[in-house]
């Protein structure tokens, strides 16, 4: 059985695919932890990153059947942004879903 970070990564993985698919040649996002999204060296530009968002939060409802809102104003203005890369995402869906009682 998978653990819920390997499946919280898979959702965002599958996520990144179909936002790689829809951007312009030479932009995409790699699928590793250290992947840069959005902020200084982030690739995406803001409505490729809402779109993504937006992707990820329906992947993640496929997988564990609660609804997740990751959009939050006070999010994207924090000093150590949970949207930096990857691997940061992966760990606040990872609390975002302990705070809706999934439990690993």
């Amino acid at each position: 059985m998978m653990s819920n970070r390997e499946r919280i990564v898979s959702a965002v993985y599958s996520a990144v695919d179909d936002l790689n698919s829809q951007l312009p040649a030479g932009v995409s996002i790699e699928k590793s932890p250290g992947a840069p999204l959005y902020g200084k060296s982030g690739k995406l530009e803001s409505l490729d990153f809402v779109t993504f968002i937006m992707e990820v939060e329906e992947k993640v409802r496929a997988e564990f059947g609660v609804d997740v809102m990751i959009t939050d104003e006070n999010l994207l203005s924090k000093e150590k942004s949970p949207f930096s890369t990857l691997g940061t995402l992966t760990e606040y869906l990872e609390g975002v879903l302990k705070e809706s009682g999934v439990e690993n």
